[in-house]
């Protein structure tokens, strides 16, 4: 049995990865979803958890499945891709394979944040944002990924890189810093053309579930 867990992003949500977690579903995987403690709630629980905090959550689901199935494949989006980065370097070959979305190895991208403040509705999707997210836990994200960096060439599983051409919140160059860093032997990078941060709802989406599908059924 092919058996997945998908983590979330920051201050986002497993709807940010239920389409991918659907198709993998459909096409016989079990993938398995859960939400990060303290960020998808109220500034009072996102003050609550820390990077730790996120880290050990998903640290709880992966050993779940693992007490269950020999080799779980993570698949991480953006904030999620970092963490996926530490489960990697810590279980080794327990983990399979790894896919990294929208990994923000070097966070924002002025260029495409203007194009995003041009429409309205991703200006008024930043105030909410800045609105709801505390100062303390947007320190946490910054602090998990200067810390992740150290951990990049301790990854030896089959890793896919994923990121849209347009991506505002994660520069250019950090699918190819993954592809130069990562210590796996096997790496791809996939780029979705048009594609923003939400790789896994953008219109092109279904060159990235195929890529997925393919990269986790590969022995």
């Amino acid at each position: 049995m092919t058996v997945c867990l998908l983590i979330h992003g920051f201050t986002g949500g497993e709807h940010e990865i239920a389409p991918l977690a659907d198709y993998l579903r459909q096409h016989g995987c079990t993938a398995r979803t859960f939400t990060l403690k303290g960020l998808t709630g109220t500034r009072e629980e996102m003050l609550a958890a820390g990077r730790r905090d996120w880290i050990s959550r998903a640290e709880e689901e992966l050993a779940g499945l693992l007490a269950r199935h020999s080799t779980v494949h993570v698949i991480g989006f953006s904030t999620g891709a970092l963490i996926a980065v530490h489960l990697a370097a810590k279980y080794g070959d327990r983990i399979g394979r790894l896919i990294l979305l929208s990994t923000p190895v070097f966070p924002l991208n002025p260029r495409e944040i203007m194009k995003t403040l041009l429409r309205a509705e991703m200006l008024k999707a930043y105030v909410r944002n800045a609105i709801k997210t505390p100062p303390w836990a947007t320190r946490e994200y910054y602090r998990l990924v200067r810390e992740t960096f150290a951990l990049y060439g301790q990854v030896r599983q089959p890793a896919l890189i994923v990121q849209g051409t347009n991506d505002h919140l994660v520069r250019d160059r950090s699918a190819s810093y993954l592809v130069e860093h990562l210590g796996s032997m096997d790496k791809k990078l996939l780029m979705i053309p048009n594609s923003g941060h939400l790789v896994c709802h953008c219109s092109k989406k279904d060159l990235l579930f195929r890529a997925a599908l393919g990269w986790i059924s590969n022995p």
